[in-house]
């Protein structure tokens, strides 16, 4: 992989970085979540957060590499830039009017906040030049758009004037010599741009939206900040950060990139192969934020496409989704080695683990014809008669197994450690795990919840099966036998 696809690569994670949270689902203006937008990586103008209309000015970051005399860094900035959209109505007169929503035929347009990707690439410099320190001017310049709206008759019925402001900033970058060739550099970024901070619509337009930084070294190699060697542990516990981590965003095993982010992520981070594209909602679960986004109505469809045209991209890409892509976001598992250690009865339990490349398509019944969301497949599920193999024997409801938690660190669970329980039900999930529902033996109330269906729910390794010990109806008989 070259240096120009390694940064690629890291860029995908940090484009996702840049627009997380840029526009919440249901993606409507009116939803009272996009009324307060920008909440990662802002960096307000000067003046902002002691007047309570923004955020701070600055994020500074820390950290080391082990580097030859060629050794060179570049740096790039990333941030979005506001931009208001103003939408507006022709008059009579041939001037034109402000209007909160603009409707020409049978499309809508918002007076909207939107935004400009920025990308300011600052260096390179050579790594052994940069001990006294450098101060690099940002600066992202404003503009004025504006987009014609013509009505069936290509007569100017409106337009769109999308306006952004100067924003300004300096990047102050500097490296100490370590010893034993290791160098700490440090960055800060700070927004300078004046005569904003006073108002709060002022402030977030002259502010760096998402801000991040990309770092990427030649004739080097950075240190992980959360699992360094021993030789660099004291060179990276002496880091500082501010309002950001550094963490090694190219492939698993490179370390020419960095990634300093708002976010705190995992060394190496990447978007998941299944993803077909961003949500931008926080936290996102792409499988069930898309069942949702093709729940909305034409109506609720229509006010999401006025408010930006990223939301017409989301919409548009769910409403076009296939089943076998849909499927595809629910995941896929893998282990190459996990069929083979259950077909030979290795594993203490017969069940798909977590990490499985196993087609459960059609062990499970939810075969092309029916997909995995489709409620025709709950056919092929029968909880009361359905048998999970563990330690070589079939155990089902009516079965007697003995507790052993240790998947959890719930204390709940460890209270049950050693009891016996009966099996009441075996229940396969869609991610092709297996939960087993028990009652305690020794709970005088074991039938009422088994008759109620409340349940402790189990995994296959988490249970012992037991020899035959007496049914609950023998059990009851003899309790009733021993009262006074």
């Amino acid at each position: 992989m070259t240096a120009d696809d390694t940064l690629d690569y890291a860029r995908t994670v940090a484009d996702a970085v840049l627009y997380e949270g840029y526009l919440l689902y249901p993606y409507r203006a009116s939803s009272s979540k996009n009324q307060s937008r920008w909440q990662f990586g802002v960096l307000g103008p000067p003046g902002a957060l002691e007047a309570g209309n923004g955020e701070d000015r600055a994020m500074a970051s820390e950290f080391v590499l082990t580097a030859s005399e060629r050794a060179v860094v570049d740096v790039r900035v990333r941030f979005l830039q506001l931009q208001k959209r103003s939408a507006q109505q022709a008059r009579p007169d041939g001037g034109f009017a402000d209007v909160d929503e603009l409707v020409v035929g049978d499309q809508r347009w918002l007076t909207w906040d939107e935004a400009v990707e920025r990308e300011l690439d600052l260096g390179p410099w050579r790594v052994g030049d940069l001990g006294t320190g450098r101060q690099v001017p940002v600066a992202a310049p404003g503009g004025e758009e504006i987009e014609s709206i013509l009505d069936a008759t290509q007569a100017e019925a409106g337009r769109l004037v999308r306006v952004h402001r100067d924003v300004f900033g300096q990047l102050d970058i500097r490296t100490e010599q370590l010893g034993d060739g290791l160098v700490r550099i440090s960055l800060r970024l700070e927004n300078t741009t004046s005569g904003a901070g006073d108002d709060k619509p002022a402030a977030i337009a002259a502010s760096f939206i998402g801000a991040h930084l990309l770092v990427s070294v030649e004739h080097g190699d950075f240190v992980s900040m959360t699992d360094p060697p021993d030789a660099a542990t004291a060179a990276v516990a002496a880091c500082a950060q501010h309002r950001c981590w550094p963490v090694l965003a190219g492939p698993e095993g490179d370390r020419s990139v960095m990634l300093v982010t708002p976010i705190i992520l995992a060394d190496h981070p990447e978007i998941a192969p299944q993803s077909s594209g961003s949500l931008f909602d926080s936290t996102e679960i792409d499988e069930i934020l898309t069942l949702r986004v093709m729940t909305l109505t034409d109506e609720e469809k229509a006010a999401a496409r006025a408010t930006d045209p990223r939301a017409g991209e989301i919409i548009d890409r769910c409403d076009a989704m296939s089943p076998d892509a849909m499927q595809q976001l629910h995941g896929i598992l893998r282990d190459p080695h996990a069929l083979d250690a259950a077909l030979t009865g290795s594993l203490d339990a017969l069940i798909v683990p977590p990490g499985a490349d196993i087609d459960l398509t059609n062990s499970f019944g939810f075969g092309d014809e029916a997909p995995w969301w489709d409620p025709a497949v709950d056919a092929s599920v029968s909880p009361s008669t359905d048998v999970v193999m563990i330690k070589g024997v079939k155990v089902s409801a009516g079965s007697i197994v003995r507790i052993h938690p240790s998947r959890r660190a719930d204390a709940q669970d460890l209270f049950f450690a050693d009891q016996v329980a009966r099996v009441c039900a075996v229940h396969s999930d869609v991610d092709g795990e297996t939960h087993v529902a028990l009652v305690l033996l020794d709970d005088p109330a074991s039938d009422l919840h088994d008759w109620y269906g409340r349940y402790l729910y189990f995994a296959p390794d988490e249970l012992e099966p037991m020899s035959a010990i007496p049914p609950p109806s023998s059990r009851s008989e003899s309790r009733e036998e021993s009262r006074p």
